[in-house]
């Protein structure tokens, strides 16, 4: 029998062909490794893992309530009444916490035991993903009684940290357009894929309330709270069933 002939690739192999990602490109290269294929499913998942950030400080103890808005230009905005992102300086990398959270891709509060015993999303890589898929992405904190304001492109910075105001609450708001050179499918929200989601979270979350508003539908808002948490949804499920017993 006459041996197989094998492919051989002739291009050069060496130091050359390593190449070296910086900050969040390899999310916008291989986007498929963070949120999953980059059609509906992982245009809403990017929606997911900024709630999931929200709902992280619920369980910590720190959030009552979400709010998330579909905006008739294409953006969303996902906001809460938790203690917002970190604006202080970091010691060892020397720019504001909440920039290095939002922009290098292994930088979080949620790798260790540190701020959260309980963390859903990618394990503090979702947000980044967030903004390094987005054509644009803005975060406005409120904490310490002052408004921060910090606005990024495709994962990169493109206005510093500011003070914009004052404010007596507390919380983070994250708005992104999502990348249309990412998601080639479709960029725009489905009020009930994002409805679905919120309503299981509340439901596992007993106490927290998230309230979902579309402005291209004469702002359609529903709320979806559950005091008795996952006993009410058993309740509801088979509230229409007939007992055998």
């Amino acid at each position: 029998m006459a041996a197989k002939e094998k492919n051989v690739v002739t291009a050069k192999y060496d130091a050359s062909k390593i190449d070296k990602l910086e900050g969040l490109e390899a999310v916008r290269k291989r986007p498929g490794m963070y949120i999953g294929d980059p059609d509906e499913r992982g245009l809403h998942h990017c929606v997911f893992e900024v709630l999931d950030n929200s709902v992280d400080e619920h369980l910590a103890g720190h959030c009552e309530h979400i709010e998330v808005t579909i905006h008739v230009d294409g953006s969303i905005s996902i906001s809460d009444d938790g203690r917002g992102i970190p604006v202080d300086m970091h010691p060892k990398f020397k720019i504001p916490a909440v920039e290095l959270v939002l922009t290098n891709l292994h930088a979080g509060g949620k790798f260790d035991q540190g701020a959260y015993k309980y963390s859903g999303g990618l394990h503090g890589v979702g947000a980044k993903c967030v903004n390094a898929l987005s054509e644009w992405f803005e975060v406005e904190i409120s904490r310490d009684g002052k408004l921060y304001h910090m606005e990024f492109a495709q994962g990169k910075t493109t206005s510093k940290l500011s003070v914009t105001g004052k404010s007596k609450k507390t919380g983070t708001k994250i708005t992104f357009k999502p990348d249309a050179e990412i998601f080639k499918d479709t960029t725009k929200f489905k009020f009930d894929l994002l409805a679905k989601r919120m309503r299981e979270l509340a439901f596992l979350n007993p106490g927290l309330s998230i309230t979902l508003t579309d402005e291209n539908k004469n702002g359609k808002t529903e709320t979806f709270f559950y005091k008795d948490g996952i006993e009410e949804f058993v309740k509801q499920m088979v509230k229409a069933k007939t007992p055998i017993h």
